[in-house]
């Protein structure tokens, strides 16, 4: 096989090789987590006010428990 060192460059290129994708994967990781997470406490509330919606509609939670819970949240 042809690497295109002479053969000479030792542990240090893996680990620099190593390195390299390990930080490539990283950013990749780290901007998909950025991208999708939601931020702000305005949001927090709304999206748990949501779940409440989602349990009453489904029968999960009774009226007066989901307006208890929409008073807290709000």
């Amino acid at each position: 096989m042809m690497y295109w060192w002479d053969g000479h460059g030792g542990w240090w290129m893996w680990l620099l090789m190593i390195a390299f994708w390990g930080v490539i994967v990283g950013l990749i990781i780290w901007a998909v987590i950025s991208l999708t997470r939601r931020t702000g406490g305005e949001n927090t509330g709304s999206r748990a006010l949501d779940i409440g919606r989602e349990r009453y509609a489904r029968g999960e939670i009774s009226q007066e428990e989901f307006e208890k819970m929409k008073r807290t949240l709000q």
